[in-house]
């Protein structure tokens, strides 16, 4: 089993950005089957039956949102007595998952959809609280998910006005009329994923000239759209970049994109009472717009998610007293 080392000092923003930090050498670990027990959205903190005494390891997958939530996590389980540490950028979701199994990590900040669709692929599943039950049933029996975050953040398909007004496009439904004809661009995982090719094709009936395997709503898909290298580009919908470039959105009226509220995944042997009541008051005072605005610190102002993530959860009352 590949040792993820809990005391090695928190990265710069530089070292977070630059690489999955060894992430090829986590092994895959088969999902086992069985139930949890999911708690909805109350934030009772639960009876729980595991133990947070020797400190929980939170690890993040390989983009800035992600690793904010990730020291988000970390500061309020502080506040609330518990000895946390962080992992940050050790790659896609088919990679951080299976260290969460196998207990190289103890906690990993997810999104309610795109996660079920990783244990289920055919769950047709979209609004919020469906997703947390089918959750209940899909996730393996050593993971539970805990009530999930007032915040979302869903992946979007963007395209730039001039692309938006040359074609006509305003949904993805549009895009069928260019089956063959554009290039689009996202994270590798893109071309297996529900929400990315596959999905585009089985629901819209949509395939593409070319893929080109970039990044999640990172400098590389970003500036491959901004060049006109990629025609459709998949983002994330707090990115603060869709806004300030005046990119479109395509509408999704056939609802291929579920509900991605921020749903803590925790091994069960580490979530007890002290575990559930810290994440539950995180989530209650996590906004959509408070993530796009950490998000904003981070991507256009430069600062470091653990300086920001330790700054927000002072902030709002959540650090140790």
């Amino acid at each position: 089993m590949t040792s993820l080392n809990p005391r090695a000092p928190r990265p710069t923003r530089r070292a977070l950005l630059g690489g999955l930090l060894g992430a090829a050498s986590l092994p895959a670990l088969a999902a086992c089957g069985g139930v949890t027990s999911l708690k909805g959205g109350s934030d009772d903190g639960g009876s729980g039956g595991g133990s947070s005494a020797g400190g929980l390891v939170v690890g993040t997958a390989n983009f800035t949102e992600n690793q904010i939530l990730g020291y988000l996590y970390a500061e309020a389980l502080r506040g609330a007595g518990v000895k946390a540490s962080v992992r940050p950028n050790l790659g896609s979701r088919e990679i951080v998952i299976p260290a969460l199994q196998q207990g190289d990590i103890d906690l990993l900040p997810e999104y309610q959809g795109n996660l079920l669709l990783h244990f289920d692929d055919t769950a047709k599943q979209t609004e919020a609280g469906d997703l947390q039950n089918a959750l209940t049933v899909a996730l393996p029996g050593s993971l539970e998910a805990l009530p999930y975050a007032a915040a979302e953040d869903k992946d979007v398909f963007a395209v730039t006005k001039e692309t938006a007004d040359r074609y006509g496009l305003r949904s993805l439904a549009d895009l069928h009329r260019l089956d063959g004809k554009l290039v689009f661009g996202g994270p590798a995982e893109d071309k297996k994923r529900v929400v990315g090719l596959v999905g585009l094709k089985n629901v819209y009936g949509t395939t593409f000239k070319e893929f080109k395997s970039l990044d999640a709503s990172g400098p590389l898909v970003k500036g491959a759209l901004k060049k006109g290298d990629v025609d459709v580009a998949n983002l994330f919908s707090t990115d603060p970049d869709i806004q300030a470039n005046g990119w479109i959105i395509l509408a999704d009226p056939k609802q291929l994109i579920p509900a991605q509220h921020i749903v803590p995944v925790v091994r069960g042997a580490k979530a007890d009472a002290k575990v559930r009541r810290a994440l539950a008051r995180l989530g209650g005072s996590l906004t959509t717009d408070e993530l796009a605005k950490l998000n904003k610190l981070v991507d256009v102002e430069k600062k470091d998610p653990d300086e920001v993530a330790a700054d927000w959860v002072k902030r709002n009352g959540l650090a140790k007293r």
